[in-house]
């Protein structure tokens, strides 16, 4: 007899609870865990950073490209891309799938499952294309390195996928959190970008997390804000106008940027062409420019700060953009919102000193305006305003610019969607409908997993049994019976338990007191009743796969298999389509009270 220790039955437990939508604390816990967790990936993949940088960057500086050689600096893009041409592109294409797009991806169509590969490969992918003077930041390494991690800690401990899903958004917030030390803008991150919805559920276990992730990384580095800004005043609100171009120019920037990054002619080149381009284009612009190269928070700092000459500025906002989607349409898998806020920290500076020039006596400090420009751009290429908001407070600690800034952005936002066509740099557009994250109904069954809906009062049985038998499968008032036939190629089937109990009590009456032979035997699949053809599902399962699995129109049910061993699984359930419905129907009435009460 198999031997359970107390440890056991309290995780089992502990997975039972997070099936359900309300489990809350058990969330909570986790989103403790996870920010802890991400926040040592983090500081990890920095270390990695600074460690690589001190091999031959100036002073062991990530960012100070400006003090090496033209020769060495244009030299090491080109060498940053054969080495990911040589070392990811011999690898299948599935494992070269790194950063935000398959963070989202995975959370889409995976329930949150992250292959190991790809999550190896994302740190050497991260360090080489920042360390290689490429145009590329490490957020979009932090949010997939963290989520994967997050998920992981999901996946060791068996827990069911709906929590999987919290997971990873846990994850990428608190990769945020500890890469910009801006935990609000982690949380909406999260639940804007990549869980595409805010529910209660999901916010208090991502605040956890991104806290965590924060404090883990202030361990490290300390609390400063990312940029030291100076005092500075919107001033007279003759400036709106002037806001309102300047975020009318970044949504139509942003709306550039998405579409050559998305180029399918230069996507359809030769590989090698590709990275060539990308290698020579860069290493020429770093000649002339080094400011153009890795992630450039220098930059940001310097441009918040009044401290880049205008030709620098120009190269920040055209020559950055434009290099980092085309990095992007070559293939090199980069995090793109360092540089974004570069270049629009770079466009917003720009426009100041033109307003400074037009109206010297009422134009705002150049230095508001890289902030408002970081905002906008961020806002419009990521298309999400909130994200972006929270950015520019927590990143400037200016509590004044919000004002302005929630203008900036949606002029940036509202441009690049309706002049440009763009829907955000993350979300692939479907031809049909909405993104299977933006369903609502799909949205409500993933959060919740199959063991909550399904019927557990069952018995299994074999096709052909005797009256006695048949007897006994009805003492314990199950609702099915789960028909197994002997060929494995011929489906399970389910029958009401009152279907047999009906024909039981039907053959008893026809007897009129005869005894019945003892080797009568029944046959299941001749007796009247409706039976239905059913399909196993894990018990780990949420309710969304469950719903898409009985599209199929063959199927009436699906049976929920427990067990990690082939041979020893066991069905702990029955799942129908109808008890999906009634479970949508009944949570979606709820809200529905809930919202009319508190109105």
């Amino acid at each position: 007899m198999a031997r359970f220790s107390r440890s056991d039955f309290t995780l089992e437990s502990f997975r039972r609870q997070l099936a359900n939508v309300d489990a809350l604390p058990q969330l909570c816990v986790l989103g403790l865990v996870s920010g802890v967790i991400t926040g040592a990936v983090m500081v990890a993949f920095r270390l990695l950073l600074e460690a690589g940088a001190v091999l031959y960057m100036p002073e062991g500086e990530p960012e100070a490209f400006e003090g090496l050689s033209p020769w060495l600096r244009a030299l090491l893009p080109i060498v940053a891309v054969t080495l990911i041409g040589l070392l990811l592109y011999r690898q299948r294409s599935a494992a070269r799938k790194l950063g935000v797009s398959h963070v989202i991806e995975r959370l889409t169509y995976h329930q949150g499952r992250f292959p190991l590969r790809n999550w190896l490969n994302q740190w050497w992918v991260g360090v080489v294309s920042v360390l290689g003077g490429l145009s590329a930041g490490r957020e979009g390494p932090a949010i997939h390195l963290g989520a994967a991690a997050s998920s992981g800690l999901g996946l060791k401990l068996r827990l069911p996928n709906n929590s999987l899903r919290v997971l990873v958004a846990c994850g990428t917030a608190a990769g945020i959190s500890a890469s910009f030390n801006t935990p609000i803008a982690g949380v909406i991150f999260a639940m804007e970008v990549v869980m595409m919805e805010y529910t209660l559920m999901s916010f208090m276990p991502v605040i956890l997390a991104s806290t965590m992730g924060a404090l883990v990384a202030q361990v490290m580095y300390g609390n400063a804000p990312a940029f030291r800004i100076p005092e500075v005043a919107l001033g007279s609100l003759m400036n709106l106008p002037w806001i309102i171009i300047i975020g009318l120019v970044i949504g139509l920037m942003a709306g550039i940027f998405i579409h050559i990054s998305r180029s399918q002619r230069l996507q359809q080149l030769p590989l090698w062409i590709r990275l060539g381009v990308v290698g020579v284009a860069t290493g020429v612009l770093a000649w002339w420019f080094p400011e153009i190269q890795g992630i450039g928070y220098d930059s940001v700092a310097a441009a918040l700060n009044n401290q880049l000459a205008i030709n620098v500025l120009l190269a920040l906002m055209v020559a950055k953009l434009l290099i980092t989607a085309i990095t992007v349409a070559g293939g090199v898998p980069i995090g793109i919102i360092g540089p974004v806020l570069v270049a629009g920290a770079a466009t917003g500076a720009l426009g100041g000193m033109l307003g400074g020039w037009l109206w010297p006596e009422k134009a705002a400090d150049p230095g508001i305006y890289a902030m408002l420009g970081m905002a906008a751009m961020m806002g419009a290429v990521l298309q999400a305003p909130l994200a972006a908001l929270m950015a520019l407070l927590e990143l400037t600690h200016t509590p004044t610019i919000m004002l302005p800034g929630m203008l900036v952005v949606v002029v940036a936002c509202l441009t690049s969607r309706q002049l440009t066509g763009c829907e955000g740099f993350f979300i692939s557009s479907v031809r049909y409908g909405l993104h299977p994250l933006q369903q609502p109904l799909m949205q409500a069954l993933s959060r919740v997993s199959v063991p909550a809906v399904m019927e557990r009062q069952l018995v299994r049985t074999e096709r052909m049994i005797t009256l006695d038998q048949a007897r006994r499968l009805l003492e314990t008032n199950p609702m099915w019976l789960v028909i197994e036939r002997s060929s494995e190629d011929k489906p399970v089937l389910g029958l009401k338990a009152a279907e047999l109990a009906r024909w039981l009590l039907e053959h008893d009456e026809a007897l009129d007191g005869e005894v019945p032979p003892e080797d009568e035997l029944i046959d299941l699949l001749e007796i009247p009743g409706q039976r239905l053809e059913m399909a196993p599902i894990g018990l780990q399962a949420t309710l969304s796969e469950a719903f898409l699995k009985l599209q199929d129109s063959a199927l009436g049910a699906l049976y929920v298999v427990h067990g990690y061993r082939p041979k020893q699984q066991r069905i702990s359930g029955i799942i129908t389509r109808g008890a999906i419905e009634r479970y949508y129907h009944y949570t979606d009435a709820r809200q529905t009270d809930a919202r009319e009460t508190d109105s």
